[in-house]
């Protein structure tokens, strides 16, 4: 078989030692906080974006630079209207149709797929203004013509929970249950929007690491797992315990079917000496079980929702070094502000010299709906740049087959994607390729 060089057609060339977050149209998305005096222009965020494959991000405000930035980059963004205009936008609908004919319709080239109408709001001293600002937005958009494709909702910390063990025990704080999140889901189940929560496994078990394995917290998948005794179902990752019980509170509120949406999520590489758990190899681990879980499921489930996908946004795209608080708060970002990855993935496992398949084991396989064009693309990347000593498929090698496209490649992208440790990243090229759990020469 001969190929037509052509190495510069794959977006993963010069990329695949990036990080993990370059599946083009998968359900992660991530924060571009920009609390930090040394961060790239935005224009020069947004090329770095694409260069990762990112198509959602999330800001905390509406910048006018940054969303210009963003005009007709093909990027989808919720924006952040700051809680210090809570008051004004709950006290008068023509402050809010003021500001979505300023931040929404003139900025046209922008793909807003939501607004977070406040940050963290709930138990705050803006908790009042929180439901009638998230109301006169949806009026707003409504007015403008623009609600059937933009959402409204607001993000709430984990801490709005009063029980969170077990899962089917989950419900919210009883001084905001009644009075601002019952209203809350009412609104969102009315504008067929979604319940925005940050979830961090880190802060449970930074409080609780005796108690807390830090596998269960990381999401290893190597825990035992932890059994509801009120559901019998299994958690083996702390961050579906935590999802779980958000959906049994706003089921025990009355609103069970709305969905989720993990706005916030993340590990730090540093932290202070006091601040367990902190530090580059666990950041790897949990943001590395998340990707791969997305990858090769195609999104986050649940034990309670198996059926329900939630998608999340990592946070966040870089250090921020103004960020008040402790160490931790400055290192959650999975990239320096010079574009650089703060830290490797290690998700290397030892390939067993059986010919069985294995649970846990996965290879890369060609995907046959990428097309001809695409997959032989990547297989010059493969066998060019990528390092992969292709003659066993080319003429007069064991495993040359002079029509076949698919069992070819994916013996490359196998190779490649073995050698690399199986990060998953390794195997997306550009769409062609596909993690399975079997091996290809099965499938095929």
């Amino acid at each position: 078989m001969k190929f037509q060089f052509h190495p510069h057609s794959l977006f993963i060339t010069g990329l695949i030692f990036r990080l993990f977050i370059s599946v083009t149209g998968s359900s992660i998305g991530i924060n571009y906080g920009r609390v930090a005096d040394n961060l790239p222009p935005p224009a020069q965020v947004v090329q770095f974006l694409k260069t990762l494959g990112i198509t959602r991000i999330k800001i905390y405000d509406t910048d006018s630079d940054v969303l210009t930035a963003f005009s007709s980059s093909g990027i989808s963004l919720t924006v952040g209207l700051p809680n210090e205009l809570l008051s004004s936008a709950s006290a008068n609908q023509e402050f809010t149709d003021n500001w979505v004919k300023s931040n929404i319709l003139g900025h046209a080239g922008v793909l807003i797929e939501a607004i977070a109408v406040g940050n963290e709001v709930p138990g705050g001293e803006n908790t009042r203004f929180l439901v009638p600002a998230m109301e006169n937005m949806y009026s707003s958009l409504v007015k403008c013509g623009v609600a059937s494709s933009i959402k409204v909702s607001s993000p709430v910390q984990l801490n709005v929970l009063q029980e969170s063990f077990p899962p089917s025990a989950g419900s919210f704080r009883s001084e905001i249950a009644e009075a601002v999140i019952a209203p809350m889901l009412n609104f969102l189940k009315q504008t067929g929007s979604y319940f925005m929560i940050d979830v961090y496994p880190f802060f449970a078990y930074e409080s609780n690491s005796h108690e807390i394995s830090l596998d269960y917290a990381l999401g290893n998948g190597n825990f035992a797992g932890i059994k509801d005794p009120r559901t019998n179902l299994i958690y083996k990752s702390l961050f579906d315990a935590q999802c779980d019980a958000v959906y049994s509170a706003i089921a025990a509120l009355g609103f069970d079917g709305i969905k989720i949406v993990v706005t916030e999520t993340g590990w730090p590489s540093r932290g202070d000496a006091n601040e367990i758990g902190a530090g580059a190899e666990n950041a790897a681990a949990y943001y590395g079980n998340l990707a791969r879980r997305v990858e090769t499921s195609g999104g986050i489930v649940t034990p309670l929702k198996p059926g329900e996908k939630i998608d999340l946004y990592f946070f966040a795209l870089f250090t921020e070094d103004q960020k008040p608080g402790p160490t931790s708060e400055r290192n959650f970002g999975l990239f320096y502000p010079d574009e650089q990855p703060v830290f490797s993935v290690p998700l290397h496992r030892e390939e067993p010299d059986s010919d069985e398949d294995s649970p846990g084991m996965t290879w890369c396989m060609a995907n046959r709906a990428a097309g001809k064009d695409k997959i032989v693309a990547a297989l010059n990347f493969a066998c060019s740049e990528g390092g992969v000593d292709c003659r066993p498929i080319q003429r007069g090698g064991a495993c040359f087959e002079p029509v076949a496209l698919i069992a070819p490649a994916s013996y490359v992208f196998n190779s490649y994607y073995q050698r690399h440790g199986r990060a998953y990243w390794t195997c997306h090229f550009g769409g062609a390729g596909s993690i399975v759990s079997r091996r290809p020469s099965k499938l095929i």
